[in-house]
C-alpha cells in the first residue's frame, strides 16, 4: 500500500515526490496485507489491452473472453490483492472458470510496484480513492472500454476484489455507483475509512462509525448522484487478523444505510460445505441490497473450494486463496449472473410448516415441499439451526421446559435461501432450570447446598463449592428438581 515511486507511462504521466516518511510507513502496511509473494503458475490465457484511456492510475488491463461469448454480455472487473497479479489472480480465484459457465467478460486490472512497492492498489490514497483521478478513473476507463470497445452491457457492471483489491471495490462503488450495478468486497474495508484514520488503523483494529456517518462518506464520493445504489456482497474470514472482522460489520453499516435498510438481516442461512453465515439484508423490492457472509476458520484471503461440483471452484496454488468455500460462486450468483438464469433466493415459502412432536431435549418439525428445492435451511429463535433434505427436521441439545419459535427456507440449485415460513413456537417437555445467585452462606441456608469440615457442596451434585461463608459466591442451576450443580459461567 506504498505511494507511487513515479512510474512515468508513455501517456500518462504519474504522481512524484511523495514523503519519505509516508512511504515507509505504508510500505509497512503493505507488507501487512501481502506476507509472501505468491509465484504465478499461468494456466489462464489473458489478452492485454494497451489502449483503454488515459490511464492515470498507471494500471494494467487484462481481458479473459470466454469461447461463444454472446454480444451484451455482463462484466466483471476483479481486482488482485497485495503481491498478487492478475493472472495470479485468474490462475486461482475460480473467476474465468465461471465466466466460461456463465458466458461474461473476465476483466482483471494489475498494479505494479512502481505504484505500489507491495503491488497493492492504493485504496488508502486520497490521489487515487476519489472520482475522475488517479487509480479510480483508470479502472473506471477498463470498464467503459469493455462497453464501448468488448461490447458488454452497460446495465450490467460488477467489481469485486481481495485485501487492497476489496478496499478498491468500495472506493469503485462509491465514487462510480453510477457504472457499477453492484460489487463484491473480499476481505475489504469501507469507503473513506482513511479520510481521518491510518491505512494500518482501519485495518486493524478497524474504525467503527456510526451507519450514517459510514454512509454519508460514500454520498460524499459523489454529491450529485441520487441512485439506484450499487448492490453490495461483503465476504471475510471469522479469523482474519490482517483486516479483521469488524471490517465486514462496518461495511455492512455503510451499505445497508446507503440503501436505507436495518443493519439487523432480513434472513439468516448456512451456505456451503462449511456452512458459511449468510446474511441478507433486503429491500422493499425483494431484491438483495446487501449481503455479508462469515467464513468459518480461516484467516486473509479469498475463499476458494477446488473440485468439478457444481458449486466449487478455484485453486490453493498461491497464498491467500484459501480452501472453504467457492466465494467466487457465490458472487456470481449474486451479481445474477449463474448459468441456469434463475435468479438465486427466489423460491417461495415452504407451507404447513407444524411441530410433530417433542422431548425433554428435542422438538420434531415437518413442511410441505417446494418444487425446485435442494434442501432446507431450519431456523430457530433467528438464527439457523441446521439442514435438511428432506421435508423433516428433529432439533436436538434443548434444555427441559423451554420454549422456541421455527421457521423453515427452501434453497435453490445456489444454495441461497428463499422466502422462509411462518413462525411456529413449540417447548419442550420437562421442568426449565431454576438458577440463583448467592454466597455459599445463603445457598446452604436456602437448602441448595450441604456444609461439612467448612466448606459448602451443591445438594445433588456435591459439587465443591468452595469455603463456607458469606464471601464465596455462585450461581447454581436446579434442573431436574433437587439437583444442583454449578452454573456460574452461564444458566440455563
Amino acid at each position: 500500500m506504498t505511494p507511487s515511486s513515479g512510474k512515468t507511462p508513455p501517456r500518462a504521466p504519474r504522481r512524484r515526490g511523495v514523503f519519505r516518511l509516508v512511504a515507509v510507513v505504508l510500505l509497512v502496511l503493505g507488507a501487512a496485507l501481502a506476507g509472501p509473494a505468491p509465484t504465478a503458475q499461468a494456466s489462464v490465457s489473458l489478452t492485454r489491452v494497451t489502449a483503454f484511456g488515459s490511464n492515470p492510475g498507471a494500471l494494467t488491463m487484462y481481458t479473459y473472453r470466454p469461447a461463444g461469448l454472446p454480444a451484451g454480455a455482463p462484466v466483471v472487473l476483479a481486482l488482485h490483492g497485495c503481491t498478487q497479479s492478475a493472472q495470479v489472480y485468474a490462475d486461482n480465484s475460480g473467476l474465468p472458470q465461471l465466466a466460461d459457465r456463465d458466458k461474461f467478460l473476465l476483466v482483471l486490472a494489475e498494479t505494479t510496484s512502481a505504484n505500489n512497492p507491495n503491488k497493492c492498489f492504493n485504496w488508502f490514497q486520497s490521489t487515487d480513492n476519489q472520482r475522475g483521478q488517479g487509480e479510480a478513473l483508470s479502472l473506471r476507463q477498463m470498464a467503459g472500454h469493455a462497453v464501448s470497445a468488448l461490447g458488454a452491457d452497460p446495465s450490467r457492471v460488477y467489481v469485486t476484489g481481495l485485501s487492497a483489491g476489496g478496499a478498491m471495490t468500495a472506493v469503485m462503488l462509491a465514487t462510480y455507483p453510477d457504472v457499477f450495478s453492484a460489487g463484491a468486497v473480499v476481505a475489504g474495508l469501507p469507503h473513506d475509512c482513511t479520510k481521518d484514520n491510518s491505512p494500518y488503523t482501519c485495518m486493524n483494529p478497524g474504525v467503527d462509525l456510526s451507519p450514517g456517518e459510514w454512509a454519508k462518506r460514500v454520498r460524499d464520493a459523489f454529491p450529485t448522484y441520487a441512485g439506484p445504489w450499487p448492490r453490495v456482497a461483503v465476504w471475510y474470514g471469522d479469523q482474519d487478523t490482517t483486516v479483521v472482522p469488524r471490517n465486514a460489520t462496518e461495511l455492512r453499516d455503510q451499505w445497508t444505510a446507503v440503501h436505507g435498510l436495518s443493519q439487523t438481516p432480513t434472513r439468516t442461512s448456512a451456505i456451503g460445505p462449511d456452512s458459511t453465515q449468510h446474511d441478507e439484508y433486503v429491500a422493499a423490492d425483494g431484491t438483495v441490497a446487501v449481503e455479508v457472509n462469515r467464513v468459518p476458520g480461516i484467516n486473509h484471503g479469498t475463499p476458494v473450494d477446488p473440485g468439478s461440483g457444481a458449486q466449487q471452484c478455484g485453486s490453493t496454488g498461491a497464498p491467500y486463496f484459501l480452501d472453504s468455500i467457492c466465494s467466487s460462486y457465490w458472487i456470481a450468483a449474486f451479481f445474477g449472473l449463474a448459468g441456469s438464469g434463475t435468479v438465486p433466493g427466489s423460491l417461495p415459502a415452504p407451507t404447513g410448516l407444524a411441530v410433530t412432536g417433542a422431548t425433554t431435549t428435542s422438538i420434531g418439525l415437518s413442511w410441505n415441499a417446494v418444487s425446485g428445492a435442494t434442501d432446507y435451511v431450519v431456523q430457530r429463535d433467528g438464527g439457523p439451526v441446521g439442514t435438511a433434505s428432506g421435508t423433516s427436521y428433529t432439533d436436538t441439545g434443548l434444555a427441559p421446559g423451554t420454549s422456541h419459535s421455527y421457521t423453515v427456507a427452501a434453497r435453490d440449485a445456489h444454495g441461497v435461501a428463499g422466502s422462509p415460513s411462518g413462525t411456529v413456537t413449540a417447548a419442550t417437555t420437562g421442568t426449565a432450570a431454576s438458577c440463583w445467585t448467592g454466597s455459599n452462606y445463603a445457598h446452604v441456608q436456602a437448602g441448595r447446598a450441604t456444609t461439612g469440615g467448612g466448606y459448602t457442596y451443591a445438594k445433588g451434585s456435591n459439587q465443591n463449592m468452595g469455603l463456607y461463608n458469606t464471601f464465596v459466591t455462585h450461581t447454581l442451576k436446579e434442573s431436574p428438581t433437587g439437583y444442583f450443580t454449578v452454573a456460574d459461567g452461564g444458566c440455563p
